[in-house]
């Protein structure tokens, strides 16, 4: 079995990623240092798929720690990278948390990957490096605009990171652009956790139909779109994790055309907070109260893929529809109950 290394593997997508891996015949090894992840992904990954995957708790930003860890795992193959942290409106609060966490953990994966002759490495970006993009659908070779947080910031210096290391070195590099991933696995025995309250907005939906938050907030009702709240692109993270399957397997059979490879991976369709919140209630059966509240720093009016070059080149389209999230997320979210 091929060897894949996944930082943030104990993470929401990481762990759903560790399952589509095991599924399909890899051997995923897990680091984090689950300070946004607990160990039990690991029981939870394993009562799924009837396997275990290795794990170690790794500080990346410890380039010691992240070449000791290397050293003591020969033979792996690639590299899929999630690790950082993600919160739009904190990344605003704390740029420079951001910026040291996500860039230098990412410079000293890089420096490892190229002493140890680690090639391929798929990588975790996200549509907030368009920013308000100057036309919908959002393709590839849309213009990367200046960010509107830190977080997206991040994601465009670690793509720009990536683009030059790629042409530099033996370091083949896809990276995913992808939307807003939300729902769980069908099994209801893993799925997203958030510490304190949620900022994503399945999450908070969720927690307002069960009761935990009295209300949803809705940060802004005055965008110029159909019902003046913000538009996104949500996928299912099964749909997510297989799309980073789809990448894995084109490195690993040498198809690859270039050395630095960029793809949107969503559903190609917009829906507003407000359709949203419709669609949880009809799913579910739950009501959700909310309330509109002033805009969030760092948030984009609207955004949503042309997925076109994901299913020509990967072979991969989103299977997944919002009552599949939806029905998911609120099962996971009975389980977190009890």
């Amino acid at each position: 079995m091929k060897k894949i290394l996944v930082t943030g593997g104990t993470g929401y997508i990481g762990s759903h990623t560790a399952i589509e891996l095991i599924n399909k015949g890899f051997e995923p090894i897990l680091i984090d240092n689950l300070s946004n992840s607990k160990i039990e992904r690991l029981d939870q990954i394993e009562k799924i798929t009837g396997k275990r995957p290795q794990f170690v708790q790794v500080e990346m930003c410890d380039q010691n720690a992240m070449r000791s860890f290397f050293k003591s795992n020969p033979g792996i193959e690639a590299v899929i990278h999630f690790a950082g942290v993600l919160q739009v409106g904190e990344s605003v609060e704390m740029p420079l948390f951001y910026y040291r966490n996500n860039l230098v953990s990412t410079l000293n994966l890089l420096d490892c990957m190229k002493e140890f002759k680690v090639r391929p490495l798929v990588f975790s970006s996200s549509c907030t490096v368009y920013g308000n993009p100057d036309s919908l659908p959002v393709t590839e070779t849309a213009p990367i605009k200046a960010a509107v947080s830190p977080y997206g910031n991040t994601k465009k210096m670690c793509e720009d990171i990536l683009r030059d290391t790629s042409i530099a070195t033996n370091i083949e590099v896809i990276s995913l652009r992808y939307f807003n991933p939300i729902g769980n696995h069908a099994s209801a025995e893993i799925g997203e956790e958030p510490h304190g309250e949620p900022t994503h907005l399945v999450p908070y939906l969720t927690q307002t139909a069960r009761g935990i938050r009295a209300h949803l907030n809705i940060f802004g009702g005055d965008y110029s779109t159909p019902d003046g709240t913000c538009l996104r692109d949500y996928l299912h993270v099964v749909d997510l994790a297989k799309a980073h399957i789809a990448a894995i397997e084109r490195q690993i059979a040498k198809k690859q055309e270039k050395d630095y490879e960029v793809y949107n991976i969503g559903t190609g369709i917009g829906f507003s907070v407000l359709e949203m919140v419709d669609a949880f209630e009809k799913a579910t059966g739950k009501a959700v109260p909310y309330k509109i509240v002033p805009r969030r720093s760092g948030d984009v009016q609207a955004v949503y893929a042309d997925t076109t070059a994901a299913s020509e080149k990967l072979g991969w389209k989103a299977q997944l529809g919002l009552e599949d999230m939806f029905r998911s997320a609120w099962a996971w979210e009975q389980k977190l109950e009890h």
